[in-house]
């Protein structure tokens, strides 16, 4: 069975397309984003995105979309961040 592709807006204003269960690091690259990685194991919180409004760690998290089809990321408030 085909997944469907869930749409992935970045505060750069580019869209994305992925599958349940991407993972936030390449396809934030495919938007021309680099997403700071520090522990990669979810404690020390550098790779902290907002999903829908909701906060995610994006080195212990992939993708997914409970019933929306689009998800708006934006970045941490983190200085360090550019794109």
């Amino acid at each position: 069975m085909k997944k469907s592709l869930i749409k992935i807006t970045w505060p750069n204003n580019i869209e994305t397309y992925a599958s349940e269960g991407d993972d936030w690091f390449s396809t934030a690259e495919k938007a021309g984003l680099e997403i700071p990685t520090g522990c990669l194991t979810g404690s020390c919180g550098a790779c902290e995105i907002d999903v829908n409004g909701e906060t995610v760690r994006a080195c212990v998290t992939n993708i997914k979309s409970k019933k929306e089809k689009i998800l708006n990321v934006s970045l941490t408030t983190d200085p360090y961040w550019e794109y």
